[in-house]
C-alpha cells in the first residue's frame, strides 16, 4: 500500500443495530474516534432533545474520546422530488443540521432523490428548489447537507449543484454506491466532485448487472426509498452486493490516494448495512483503513 493517509475513521452508530448509547460504547471499542448518527427519528428526533439532552449527549460522546463526524438526515421516500411534502422536509432537514450544530458537527448528510436527467421538467425545477433553500440555509451557518453519491453519476450530480450557487448543499462521497447502482469509477468521481466533497462513507461492493437507480432509491412514479428494502437487495445480489472492506470492487489504494490530491482531510466513516456480524465487520473495516496510516 504506497499511499499514507492521516483522515479519522468514524463509524456509523446505527449499524451495530443496538441503539445510540450502546453504538457509541461499541464505536470506541472497535477503535473509531468519530460517530455519525441518524437524526430522522426516535430518540434522535430532534423534536426529542431538549436544549440541556443536547448539552449531554455531546458531554457524553466527549467523555468516550469521540466526536460526531456527522448526522444523517436522510428523510427517505421520494426525497425532494414530491413537491406536496417538501415544505414539511425543508422544515425538518433544517431542525435536524441545527441539533448537528449543537452537537458539534456542521454536516447533515442526505438522500435528495435521484436527479432527473431533464433539466427542463417539473422534478428538477421542484429539487432545485428545496436545495437552494437548503443551500442558503445551510451556508449561512457555515455548514453543509452532504448528498450521498450513487443515485446517478458524479458529473450529472456535479452538474445539478452548480446550479445552486454555492456549497450548502454539498457531497457525502460513498465509493461503493457508484460501483454497485451507476457502475461510475469513484476516483474519477472525486476528482468531479472535489470541490463539494465535505465527508465520506467506507464502504464496498460488487456490481452483479445494471439496474435502473430509481429501484433501488426510489422515484416519483416508483416505490420511494426503503433502508430496509436496499439492504434486502444487497443481500439478495441480484443487482449488487456489500461487502467487507478490501473484498469488492472498490479499488481503495486509488481512492484514498485521490481523497488525499484533494486535500480531502475530514473523516472516513465505515457504513455496514448488512450482513449477521456488523460488530465483527466494523472492527476489521477499522483495522483496514489503518493499515494506510
Amino acid at each position: 500500500m504506497s499511499v499514507k493517509i492521516g483522515n479519522r475513521i468514524g463509524v456509523i452508530v446505527d449499524s451495530f443495530g443496538v441503539g445510540v448509547r450502546e453504538g457509541l460504547k461499541k464505536a470506541k471499542e472497535v477503535g473509531a474516534e468519530g460517530v455519525q448518527i441518524y437524526a430522522v427519528s426516535g430518540e434522535m428526533d430532534p423534536v426529542n432533545l431538549s436544549p440541556a439532552d443536547r448539552r449531554e449527549l455531546k458531554a457524553y460522546i466527549a467523555s468516550l474520546g469521540l466526536e460526531i463526524s456527522a448526522l444523517c438526515g436522510d428523510l427517505g421516500g421520494h426525497g425532494f422530488q414530491d413537491k406536496s411534502v417538501n415544505e414539511e422536509k425543508v422544515e425538518k432537514s433544517k431542525r435536524i443540521l441545527d441539533l448537528a450544530l449543537d452537537l458539534g458537527t456542521t454536516i447533515v448528510t442526505t438522500h435528495i432523490g435521484i436527479v432527473p436527467e431533464n433539466r427542463d421538467g417539473e422534478v428538477f425545477a421542484v429539487m432545485q428548489e428545496a436545495c437552494r433553500e437548503l443551500n442558503e440555509y445551510a451556508s449561512s451557518m457555515k455548514a453543509h447537507f452532504a448528498i450521498e453519491t450513487g443515485p446517478e453519476t458524479a458529473a450529472h450530480l456535479k452538474g445539478f449543484l452548480d446550479t445552486l450557487g454555492g456549497i450548502g448543499v454539498a457531497v457525502n462521497f460513498d465509493p461503493a454506491n457508484m460501483v454497485m447502482v451507476t457502475g461510475d469509477d469513484p476516483v474519477e468521481g472525486v476528482r468531479l466532485l472535489r470541490d463539494y466533497v465535505v465527508h465520506t462513507h467506507v464502504k464496498d461492493g460488487i456490481r452483479s448487472k445494471a439496474v435502473d437507480p430509481r429501484m433501488v432509491y426510489g422515484a416519483l412514479g416508483y416505490e420511494p426509498m426503503d433502508h430496509a428494502k436496499i439492504a434486502e437487495m444487497v443481500s439478495s445480489g441480484q443487482f449488487f452486493r456489500e461487502l467487507p472492506l478490501g473484498e469488492g470492487a472498490v479499488d481503495f489504494d486509488r481512492y484514498f490516494t485521490v481523497l488525499k490530491e484533494i486535500g480531502y482531510n475530514g473523516y472516513l466513516t465505515i457504513e455496514r448495512e448488512v450482513g449477521g456480524q456488523p460488530e465483527n465487520d466494523i472492527r476489521k473495516a477499522v483495522h483496514f483503513i489503518k493499515g494506510y496510516r
